[in-house]
């Protein structure tokens, strides 16, 4: 049994891009390959909820690789998006004593369904625990309707030496 939605996914505006990639690179220090995100289309700041997506292109790096005629999305890159959207939201909205959030690990991963290129990812982070040195998140993806993905993120803050 999939758990309780953080966000009616009927409200969305895809329209209403309220972060491209260009912004996002503002707070995330991934680049080319990387980059899981491609918008963020909401925010709410009162329960530390925000949603973006990711559109997986036939031009992935792994595409050729991951599974040969019957490409499906790795799910460590599943977890990777849901990883930036977390640290997204953090460095945006929270004071943090870090350059970004680093991934920390995670708990009760579930990947319930494939995702396949030519397919929309959208992606829902809700914050539930805030401290200085570790966040928790609850995450969920989405393709259409159907979740194809839940668990838990935890965040830590990393500063980038100057060495």
């Amino acid at each position: 049994m999939p758990p309780e939605l953080h966000f009616d996914l009927t409200q969305l505006d895809f329209t209403k891009i309220l972060a491209d990639r260009e912004a996002i690179r503002q707070f995330n220090p991934q680049r080319f390959e990387m980059e899981q995100l491609d918008a963020i289309i909401h925010v709410d700041p009162a329960t530390m909820i925000a949603v973006g997506y990711k559109d997986v292109r036939f031009d992935e790096y792994w595409v050729r690789g991951h599974m040969p005629g019957y490409p499906l999305m790795p799910g460590v890159l599943i977890c990777e998006a849901s990883a930036q959207l977390c640290s997204w939201l953090v460095m945006t909205q929270r004071e943090f004593d870090g350059d970004f959030l680093g991934f920390g690990g995670m708990n009760e991963v579930r990947f319930r369904s494939p995702v396949r290129p030519g397919e929309r990812l959208v992606l829902v982070a809700k914050m539930l625990r805030w401290h200085r040195r570790q966040t928790i998140f609850n995450v969920q993806a989405f393709v259409g309707a159907r979740m194809v993905f839940h668990g838990d993120i935890i965040g830590m803050p990393l500063t980038r030496s100057e060495t």
